[in-house]
């Protein structure tokens, strides 16, 4: 099927405004400064520049390509909602079946051609398979680490997250990705561990 010019700009205008919704999906993760919890939109705005500003610490990966994968991986949390790593075990395939429906309806929004494009981009990150999908997925599990050193605790705090769990949890997907960014991480973990700890 073919599009005129119109029909494609009416298609990915809906598209655009649809995706306004994932500024109301909230997610567990506090603000560094503690004063809200963060919401889906704003995660995968700063995963993009984490990308943008990290890329070199990994193995030659296409620093646009790494922004795209992530600009697109929490899109399907409009409908699917957000699912905090340390609350979800257990609910894998179902979670996986709402977030692949979701894929489908929204990138479906789209002109043909470019709803598949971007439901490509999802799949890529999903799989983390290529080099540059598994350098996202380690940004996606380093942002929330930093964010949880720096604020308390955060959702390791609220779920009664140990250091060992941290390490197991976020330690293989980000080593994956960098090595050296999971030594800088796993140097974050244990120097807030050893403060939780001592309470200074």
């Amino acid at each position: 099927m073919t599009y005129s010019s119109t029909d494609q700009i009416a298609q990915q205008l809906a598209f655009l405004v649809e995706l306004d919704k994932l500024k109301s999906i909230m997610r567990q993760s506090p603000l560094i400064d503690q004063s809200r919890k963060e919401n889906s939109a704003e995660h995968s705005w700063h995963l993009g520049m984490f990308a943008l500003v990290l890329s070199a610490h990994a193995k030659e990966v296409d620093t646009l390509h790494v922004v795209k994968l992530l600009l697109v991986h929490d899109i399907v949390e409009i409908d699917a909602g957000d699912h905090p790593l340390h609350s979800a075990s257990g609910q894998a395939a179902l979670i996986e079946a709402a977030e692949r429906r979701a894929a489908e309806r929204i990138f479906g929004l789209l002109p043909e051609q470019q709803g598949r494009e971007m439901l490509d981009l999802w799949c890529e990150f999903e799989a983390a398979q290529t080099p540059e999908a598994i350098f996202a997925k380690a940004l996606d599990r380093l942002q929330p680490l930093l964010i949880n050193t720096l604020s308390n605790g955060g959702t390791w705090a609220e779920n009664g997250v140990t250091r060992q769990q941290v390490m197991e949890r976020y330690g293989p997907v980000i080593e994956r990705g960098s090595p050296v960014l999971w030594e800088v991480a796993s140097q974050c973990v244990s120097d807030y561990f050893a403060k939780a700890q001592t309470g200074k």
